[in-house]
């Protein structure tokens, strides 16, 4: 435990709880996919997948989190993690928000162009994931570094007008 903490820079033991989150999520994740992909498997070969899956998740966000670690400014590691975690959620949520959201407009597959529908869906998905991000970003205590983030997403859109800067 001592070289985990030291490795992930994590000074209090409350900050453990940003990596234990960021497990749960890659569990969850894990369980979601094992069961679309295999839907008819017997519980251990469901679970023997799933901590396989569990191991690449892990594996593969070390990995692009030591690679982000000098592009994306933090005081400690341990935040990458949190910074991941504020992804995950908004990604998650903005589909959620969305979904309800284009049904109270009277937008549905069924009486709109599939193609139409989709990329109204996206562009609507799109709208509230940039007001979740700055959110969860507040919520996880991250605000300048998602108010920054927000602000060059921003101008990668090409509305760099609506910051007042």
């Amino acid at each position: 435990m001592k070289n985990f903490k030291l490795s992930w820079e994590i000074n209090r033991n409350w900050q453990l709880i940003f990596p234990f989150i960021g497990i749960l999520i890659a569990g969850y994740s894990a369980l979601k996919i094992t069961q679309a992909l295999f839907d008819d498997l017997n519980l251990i070969l469901f679970l023997l997948i799933s901590f396989f899956i569990v191991f690449v998740i892990l594996k593969v966000s070390v990995f692009v989190i030591n690679k982000l670690e000098n592009r994306w400014v933090v005081k400690q590691k341990w935040e990458l993690i949190r910074i991941f975690i504020v992804f995950a959620v908004t990604g998650t949520s903005s589909m959620f928000v969305s979904r309800p959201f284009i049904a109270l407009l009277g937008i549905t597959k069924e009486n709109l162009n599939p193609l139409l529908y989709w990329f109204l869906f996206i562009i609507i998905g799109i709208i509230f994931y940039q007001i979740l991000l700055v959110f969860f970003g507040w919520l996880f205590g991250q605000f300048k570094f998602f108010w920054d983030f927000e602000k060059k997403m921003l101008k990668h859109f090409g509305l760099k007008r609506f910051l007042n800067e």
